[in-house]
């Protein structure tokens, strides 16, 4: 978004009798304000939410394949947040995971956070369709 701001001021004297002399003085001032418009203000928070979204689940693949130990209040707490996000795609695959000297990959995970970015530049594309771009 773009605001422009435009003062100007012009001053002329007449000539005074004998001087012959005429006096003109312009003065300019322009403000200039950038900032985001609404719809990239909409795309940026869209970003954003999608982008912890990704982020949670993200984390998820990790800890499963590092073995974290989910006793633990943090590992716990960022299986539980991200069983919302990867709960839709369950039972895509026959295979939800898979297992290995204690460390698990989970399938549903990847297809969820491929699943998730697809929603999010869909959802990018729809907004910017209504964005509109100065004349």
């Amino acid at each position: 978004m773009v605001v422009e701001q435009v003062d100007r001021t012009v001053v002329t004297q007449e000539p005074t009798v004998g001087a012959g002399q005429e006096t003109v003085r312009t003065s300019s001032q322009r403000t200039t304000r950038t900032g985001p418009g609404a719809s990239e203000l909409t795309r940026r928070v869209i970003v954003l939410v999608f982008g912890l979204i990704q982020l949670v689940i993200g984390a998820r693949i990790v800890l499963l394949l590092l073995n974290a130990r989910p006793a633990s209040d943090l590992v716990a707490g960022i299986l539980n947040v991200s069983q919302v996000f990867v709960g839709p795609f369950e039972g895509i695959l026959r295979t939800d995971s898979l297992h290995a000297a204690g460390s698990t990959l989970d399938v549903t995970a990847i297809v969820a956070l491929i699943g998730w970015t697809i929603v999010e530049l869909v959802v990018i594309w729809a907004v910017g369709i209504f964005r509109r771009e100065p004349a």
